[in-house]
């Protein structure tokens, strides 16, 4: 039990993710699941059409769900980049998904709703879904910037937005650089101490 407490410990922020990661998928899978069969059995549109329209409606309500609670605590100054990104991701986690589909209908000649079903919403939902985790973290929701490391020091760069020198690290009241004595050198010490030569 105490390996599993330490491994919980460990990765306990992954964890919290994926369980977020997971209720948005499962929302998002309903609202795929309940738009595409309504289209294909209750108006009689076609699989690729149905597919289509349910993949982007749930991606919409997934977006929203991973970005204001899945992955909230990353950086979110670039939400135009976010939103475009994540529907570039969709599109081709959408592709997996109309491949199973399409391999199933017109390859495999199978067209009824328990194929489709199973093509579309299981096989390519899970296929996509895998798709949509990795990519999401690796291209969308990235996590905020580090401090610029300054190559003379190798501390974090402190420059502020007026230019002002940053070389060293901000004091806790002032917010200044903090001026450290360097000492002389040039004399001789012994202990620590420096040694005064009497001159005769």
């Amino acid at each position: 039990m105490r390996f599993f407490g330490d491994l919980y410990r460990r990765f306990a922020s992954l964890f919290h993710e994926l369980a977020k990661f997971g209720t948005i998928g499962a929302l998002a899978a309903v609202v795929h699941f309940a738009t595409g069969n309504i289209l294909l059995i209750g108006f009689g549109w076609g699989p690729l059409t149905s597919q289509t329209i349910a993949v982007t409606l749930a991606t919409t309500v997934a977006f929203l769900g991973n970005r204001f609670w899945t992955f909230r605590h990353r950086s979110s100054k670039t939400l135009g980049r976010e939103y475009f990104l994540f529907f570039v991701m969709n599109g081709i986690a959408l592709l997996i998904q109309l491949l199973c589909i399409g391999f199933t209908v017109y390859t495999l000649k199978l067209t009824g709703p328990l194929a489709y079903n199973i093509s579309g919403n299981i096989i390519g939902v899970g296929l996509g879904t895998l798709f949509r985790y990795w990519s999401y973290k690796k291209w969308v929701f990235l996590p905020p910037e580090a401090a610029q490391v300054n190559p003379n020091t190798g501390l974090p760069d402190w420059t502020d937005e007026a230019g002002n020198d940053g070389a060293s690290a901000p004091g806790p009241q002032s917010g200044k650089g903090i001026d450290v004595p360097v000492a002389d050198m040039s004399k001789p010490r012994v202990n620590g101490q420096a040694v005064h030569r009497d001159r005769t």
